[in-house]
């Protein structure tokens, strides 16, 4: 008979590890409190205009490639990936236009136009940044480097040998003051720490990775958007057999203490208060809740660490359906603030949103035209926001929204409130509302200290065997590939413990 697994949540991580153990031959239940797939990568309609309500960018493509193959699948069959020609677009108040061409040779002649950066200087940048990946990528985005199985690795010591190289001696902002004479380059380079809710002042330089990571291993967008991603897992999921159980919650996590003390076992779940029981249980859920309501258990170790470090930032997003289109814009666009470190302090040292923030706008039907009707758009726009602590979303929300259409009608020379025919809006206490993630923040814990990447939650419990984590709040962290990852950390994990 074949063991049986809960996994909990039906966000990306959960799915994908949901698809590794079916195809490694468990039975696995999945339950979502939810009406769908997606977590933090979910979609609304509004009037006609359909919105990704999570990321929006694919990086790494080959780990989203990896986990179909794992199940014997081909990720084309399920998901169209299309490479971006401009990977972002960058304005300035100044009226000053950059654009971040996917092709290397051009991206770096359009920064020594735009910026009068050397040469020499931005290869030397984009050396570095390599250097660092093949030090610390695949050791600290692959493997848990809490377990003995990696601690005592070849490839362990080998990075080990070479730790000074990855730069985690000085800020993101530091390695950028000293690599680039243009501040708007260190402006540029320094948005990456946001990839991961941090502070490019706090978070060590080497989060160089995430550059190098989208200029050499390519972006993309998704044919049907971003939501066509857990759509797509959803479906393969169910060909392999594993039972979906949306708008089914888990109420408790089963478990009873071992003769060793100090030390439980996990042996089911509760749902609909009926007592379920399964060889290991899977939390895709954010790790506190997971403590605090499906364990009730607020003493455990690894939560009373994890409540002592610095949660990432979250969002406040806008979603307008635009009476017209924007040729001058493209798929991803950043409108960036005057006063780069005041937005970041007012994020994690004032707790509030930017009185001048840096804007993203996304705007899917560049690539997917049915998500807007025709002749109009749909923008998503999202501004870096401090956790839910009580703020008084509705007034920050009012002042926000008013600078950001200031902001994109001075610039553009436009009346943008009237081209805006439908409206809605996300704040980080509906973030954590919809996605039970604390405080609505997007990537758990900031990585705003030097020993981020050993602090993040371990992908499996020490103290209640059977219980394992994955996604955004575990290691090794929150985007798509990062919590796909996680579930492939996790499952291997879990395989190697449970056979």
């Amino acid at each position: 008979m074949s063991k049986s697994v809960a996994v909990i949540g039906a966000g990306l991580g959960s799915l994908a590890a949901a698809i590794r153990l079916a195809a490694a031959g468990w039975k696995v239940d999945l339950y979502e409190r939810l009406e769908g797939p997606g977590g933090k990568a979910g979609n609304q309609s509004l009037d006609g205009y359909r919105f990704d309500s999570g990321p929006s960018l694919v990086t790494m493509p080959w780990v989203f490639d990896a986990l179909f193959a794992a199940a014997g699948k081909r990720r084309e069959d399920y998901l169209e990936f299309i490479p971006l020609e401009i990977v972002c677009k960058y304005f300035w108040d100044d009226g000053m236009v950059l654009r971040a061409w996917a092709d290397r040779h051009k991206l770096l002649s359009e920064l020594r136009r735009t910026t009068g950066e050397s040469q020499a200087r931005l290869n030397a940048y984009f050396e570095r940044c390599r250097r660092i990946y093949d030090i610390a990528g695949e050791l600290f985005l692959e493997h848990n480097p809490r377990e003995p199985s990696t601690i005592f690795s070849a490839r362990f010591f080998k990075s080990l040998l070479r730790v000074g190289g990855i730069d985690a001696g000085r800020s993101l902002a530091e390695a950028h003051e000293q690599a680039f004479l243009s501040p708007r380059l260190r402006q540029l380079f320094n948005r990456y720490a946001t990839y991961n809710g941090s502070s490019p002042y706090r978070t060590p330089a080497t989060l160089s990775i995430i550059p190098h990571v989208e200029y050499a291993g390519g972006a993309y967008a998704v044919r049907g958007g971003i939501y066509a991603i857990p759509q797509a897992l959803d479906r393969l999921a169910r060909e392999l057999g594993v039972q979906l159980h949306y708008q089914t919650a888990v109420e408790r996590i089963l478990h009873h203490r071992e003769a060793k003390r100090g030390r439980f076992r996990v042996h089911g779940v509760t749902v609909g208060g009926a007592e379920i029981a399964y060889n290991a249980v899977i939390a895709g859920a954010d790790v506190r809740p997971v403590y605090d309501d499906l364990l009730q258990d607020q003493e455990a170790p690894d939560i009373v660490r994890y409540r002592k470090l610095e949660p990432s930032s979250s969002a406040l997003v806008f979603f307008w359906g635009m009476k017209r289109t924007f040729p001058e814009l493209e798929l991803h666009n950043i409108f960036f603030s005057r006063n780069y470190p005041d937005e970041f302090g007012a994020i994690f040292d004032r707790h509030e949103c930017p009185a001048d923030p840096t804007i993203y706008v996304n705007i899917t039907s560049k690539v997917t035209p049915g998500d807007a009707p025709a002749g109009g758009e749909n923008w998503f726009v999202l501004i870096n926001a401090p956790c839910d602590i009580g703020q008084d979303w509705e007034a920050q929300t009012a002042r926000v929204r008013r600078r950001v259409i200031t902001r994109i009608s001075e610039l553009f020379r436009i009346d943008l409130e009237s081209e805006i025919a439908a409206e809605s809006v996300m704040t980080p206490r509906d973030i954590q509302l919809r996605t039970a993630s604390h405080g609505g923040a997007l990537y758990g814990i900031s990585s705003n200290s030097r020993s981020a990447a050993f602090s993040r939650h371990p992908n499996r419990s020490r103290r209640y065997r059977g219980l394992y984590f994955c996604g955004g709040s575990t290691h090794p962290g929150g985007g798509m590939p990062l919590v796909l990852l996680s579930a492939k950390i996790t499952t291997e994990l879990m395989l190697r413990r449970q056979a």
